[in-house]
Formats: structure tokens, sequence, C-alpha cells
């Protein structure tokens, strides 16, 4: 039969139409076993459950921290077989008797092979020995009820017990709503117990995991020496949602996130998985009051040199160059080249750690402060930083302090107290920073409070000046035992612009007053305001800054050996005259 051409053409459509209606071809899939892949929750990769746990389940795409379970954070902080967990089961309790609340917990004990919410016990990370508790959000998302408060509070006793760290990790969504008033209490029970701990001198490190809020965050998980967190973690006390659903207003991206804590003061840092063991074992090690004592003993009975014993100042004292007015030590104190905080913690200290934020309101890139080793010794250091691009110095805005620089000082200082850490400051300001917001948060009470409380501060303190040194901003770093300076830094009552204007009407006239003012080393060297001149190069650099750094390493070790040997109410006496007489 032959069809028209009209008819092929309708016929073909049809059946372009009829296929178009079929099924797609499916390919065949693989057989791929149940549980052999995992898809990231934040990106939604799909990845690889084998390589996903060797990246101890951090996202290889988007580095997504994701929550893990108690027993797999226990096997990736403690040292293998290590690890001895105390009141594995403990009697449970339904206070308020909660319809169905029984049933709950037998469920979550059935799919999490957990008794409770946390699991505490003794281990070793990297041979340094500890108490660790950790909290599983797989078991009623970490809520925090009278058993999880009993062996959190246990954890605490048993390391203060046992004179050891405590180490918490914290994953919660916060007090336990089925235990009523006796989960409030938690709170209050926990932190009793970490004030003891406290009081005993002893490390406690918190560490804050997604997700962080409610009543643990507003008691033991804010309540360590030191605070880490994973990046991105959720922390806060309300929950975005119920904060949103309150004020009705959208919060901004990154609100109550890790990094959102930590620029606003209150976490000392952000710490990666991979890097969390070393980070807590150094911890531990640096916070070991007999392990310092034992490098502290180690440094005095090494000998000093013999020019150092005969007069350990002769050597770095210089007598000023007449050539050189005071204008130009100014001008050398304030070389955008000239080395800052920053190059002088990398030169001298070991195995730094930089905390951040004053646990009040911020942190303040103006100060860079934290615990390093020098020459074995664990000690605190703080440094104004200046920066050194252009860019970097509009970052941590010149080397001027906020107020929360200072109480962030204050805090790394009493926690140096605590451990019996020496200080070791070093000034470079042209002043406190002067602003509206400055004032409003209490600039000068922050300056005020540091004065007072390092004047009774009961380990070692010494500050070296190495660029400018600016009124009361250089004071609250230099009031403790011995105040030393780099031969060009210069330190005053305001800087020289300032004493022009006030008194002569006239910024022009600043080399002038800089004479007038004696700021010079030289100078506050002999008026007793300072005890040591440090020799410098005729322009100081990173690269040529080998024979300072020898210099201060050989007054750093007469410093230690002289002064951390001293009672504490000795060294506070000492402190007292060294300004009464001026």
């Amino acid at each position: 039969i032959t069809l028209s051409n009209r008819q092929q053409s309708i016929r073909q459509d049809a059946l372009v139409t009829e296929k178009e209606r079929e099924p797609p071809e499916i390919p065949e899939q693989p057989n791929v076993p149940e549980g052999l892949w995992k898809k990231c929750e934040k990106c939604g990769a799909i990845l690889y459950d084998r390589d996903l746990k060797k990246n101890l389940y951090v996202c290889q795409e988007c580095r997504h921290h994701q929550r893990i379970s108690a027993r797999k954070r226990i096997e990736q902080i403690a040292d293998a077989g290590s690890f001895e967990e105390m009141d594995e089961v403990m009697e449970e309790t339904n206070p308020l008797d909660f319809p169905e609340y029984e049933m709950k917990l037998a469920a979550m004990r059935k799919a999490t092979g957990l008794n409770e919410g946390v699991v505490y016990g003794a281990c070793r990370i990297y041979g340094e020995q500890a108490i660790l508790a950790v909290m599983d959000s797989g078991f009623m998302m970490g809520s925090m009820g009278t058993v999880v408060g009993e062996k959190i509070t246990r954890a605490i006793e048993t390391a203060t017990r046992l004179k050891l760290p405590v180490i918490i990790f914290t994953c919660s969504g916060g007090a336990r709503m089925q235990e009523g008033i006796l989960s409030l209490m938690q709170m209050a029970k926990v932190s009793a117990a970490m004030a003891k701990h406290h009081a005993a001198g002893l490390l406690s490190v918190c560490v804050l995991t997604d997700p962080t809020t409610g009543g643990v965050t507003a008691s033991f998980a804010m309540e360590g020496d030191v605070i880490l967190a994973e990046p991105n973690a959720l922390i806060g006390f309300a929950g975005p949602r119920v904060i949103e659903q309150t004020i009705g207003q959208r919060l901004p991206k990154g609100f109550q996130r890790s990094e959102f804590l930590m620029e606003h003061g209150f976490v000392d840092r952000i710490t990666e998985r991979s890097e969390l063991k070393k980070v807590l074992a150094d911890l531990c090690r640096m916070h070991d009051r007999e392990g310092c004592k034992k490098a502290l003993c180690q440094l005095v009975d090494t000998e000093m040199p013999e020019g150092a014993k005969k007069n350990p100042a002769a050597r770095l004292v210089l007598e000023q160059k007449e050539s050189e007015s005071a204008w130009e030590h100014v001008l050398a104190a304030r070389r955008a080249d000239r080395p800052v905080g920053s190059d002088y913690i990398r030169a001298l200290f070991s195995e730094f750690y930089e905390f951040h934020g004053d646990r009040r309101f911020g942190d303040d890139p103006a100060l860079i402060g934290g615990i390093g080793l020098f020459e074995g010794v664990p000690v605190t250091v703080i440094a104004q930083e200046k920066g050194t691009s252009a860019k970097d110095r509009v970052k941590h805005n010149f080397g001027m302090c906020q107020p929360e620089g200072y109480r962030k000082a204050l805090r790394l200082m009493k926690e140096a107290e605590k451990f019996h850490r020496p200080v070791i400051c070093f000034v470079d300001t042209p002043g406190a920073f002067c602003g509206i917001g400055a004032e409003e948060r209490g600039q000068g009470s922050a300056i005020a409070e540091n004065l007072l409380e390092i004047s009774r501060l009961k380990t070692p303190v010494v500050s070296i000046f190495i660029g400018e040194g600016g009124s009361g901003g250089a004071l609250a770093l230099a009031c403790g035992d011995e105040v030393w300076m780099m031969e060009n830094a210069v330190y005053s009552v305001l800087s020289p612009e300032g004493f022009a204007s006030i008194l002569w009407k006239d910024k022009k006239c600043a080399p002038e007053a800089a004479d007038k003012m004696k700021l010079t080393a030289e100078d506050v060297v002999a008026a007793q305001a300072a005890e040591r001149m440090i020799k410098e190069p005729e322009k100081l650099t990173t690269q040529n800054m080998g024979s300072v750094l020898e210099q201060l390493r050989e007054e750093l070790r007469r410093f230690l050996k002289q002064y951390a040997v001293l009672e504490p109410e000795k060294l506070c006496d000492r402190r007292y005259e060294r300004f009464r007489k001026l």
C-alpha cells in the first residue's frame, strides 16, 4: 500500500509523540552497599564514608565539621587504649512524672548505645593526663538533665581530686524540659564544681561544638580557662529561631557562629578538628604547674655568661649619640619597617598559641596575647601590634588599643598568675584609642583596672618598649617589675605633637617639644622609670634584628632567674617600692 506524503508525515509525527510518552531508559545502577556513601548536610556533596572517617568527619569539599558521637570523639582525642570510662551507667529519674519520658529514654539508649547524653573518664592525650567529658547530640540533642549534670559535675570533681586538667566537649540544645526545675539547677551545680576546680589552680578547657546553646552555654561551656570552638559551630543562649520570633527581625549572616563569638570576645580560638588533639595536649603541658616549675628550675640552674654576671646591664646601655636629636628617636620609633610585636613573638617564643577576646564585648586586634615557650619555660606573651603594611596597620588600628584590648591583656595576666607563668609585654603604641565607642565602653576604667590589678599580680611581669610608648595607653602594660627600652624607643606623657599643641598652640613645634619632654630611652632610664636600654643597629629591621634578639634572650634569662624564684608577697612589695620612689 502506498501512502501519500502527507499521510507519511502525519504517521511519523504520531510515532515521535508516542516515543516521547515512553519513560526514559534508566542506566543500570551499581550495587552500592548501604552506608558506604554519606551526604554533607551543608553543601550536599556525596562523600565516601571511609574517606570521611579518615578526614575526622570533616567534609572534603566545604570543610563542614559534621556532628559526631561521643565515642567517635573520644577515639579521635584520647591516646589509643588510654580512656577509662567512669559512671557508665547511672540511674535515671523522672522527677516531673512526665508522660512517656521513660519510654523516650529507653529508645535513646537503644539508638545510641549510651546510658545518657555525656560520657566521661580519664585518658591521656599525647601522653598528657586529663579528665575528658564529651556530650553527645544523638541522645536527646545533648540536653542537660539531672544525670548529665551529675556526670559533668563528677568529671570536674574527679579532676580536682586528682589535680588534673578537665576537658569538656559541649554539644547541647540546653536544659532538658522533661525534668523542669531540677534541670535548671544543674547549671548552678556544675558551675560550683568548676569554681572549686579553678580555686585549686587547675586547667579547664571547654571545646564548643555544633550546637552549644541554652543552659549549657550559660554555665560550664563559658567557664573554662581556655575556650576553643570548632569552625562554624552554632553557639548561643537563645536559639536563632526563638530570637527571630521574639524580636521579629531577620538575624545577620553568621550570627551566633564560632567566628561571630570570637569576634565578640567570647572564644579564645577556633580550632580545626585535625589540630585539636595537639592543641589540647600542648595546653595541658603549658598549664602543668609542676612542669612549669621544673622548666624554671632548669633555667635558673644554667650558668649565665661571665660578662652578664659582672654587670648584666653594662653592655646594653649606650650613650646617646650627640648627632641624634630626641625628634630623630621619635621618627625612628615610628618607622614603618621597624619590627613590630608579632615579629618579636615569632623570633623569641616557640609553640605560641594566640588567644582572643576580653570575654565581655570584643577582640581587639591592636593587642596580641597568648601562651608560648621561652627556652622551654611557659610564659604569657602580650604585645601591642601596629602591623606592617598599610592594610595591616588599619586592621590593627595602628597599635591603639580599645578598652577590650586592655581587658584582654588583664584577663591573660590573671590566668598567668593562676598558673604561675611569667608575663612578657611588648609595648608599641601612640596611645590608647581616642573615640566615642572607647569612651562609652570605659577606656579610662579599663586602664585604671590594669594599673590596680598588675600592681599586686603574683607573678613576674617585664615590659619591653620596642617603639612608641604613649601615655596611659603604654603604662597599662608597663607597671610590672622591670621596664626595658630599645635604644630608639620613646616613652612619654603624650605625643610631641600633642605636647606642642597644648602648651604652644602649634603642632609644628613637635621637634622642640620632643627635646623638652626627655622621652628617649636614655632619658627614661636616667629618670629610673626604666631599668635597661637595649642596643640597636643603626637602622633596625626584621633582617638585622639578630643582635637585638640575642640581647633580649640574655636579659629574659636573667629576669626569670631573678624574679621567678621570689615569693609572691616579696615580688609585690618590690614592685610597690619600684614606683614608690618615683
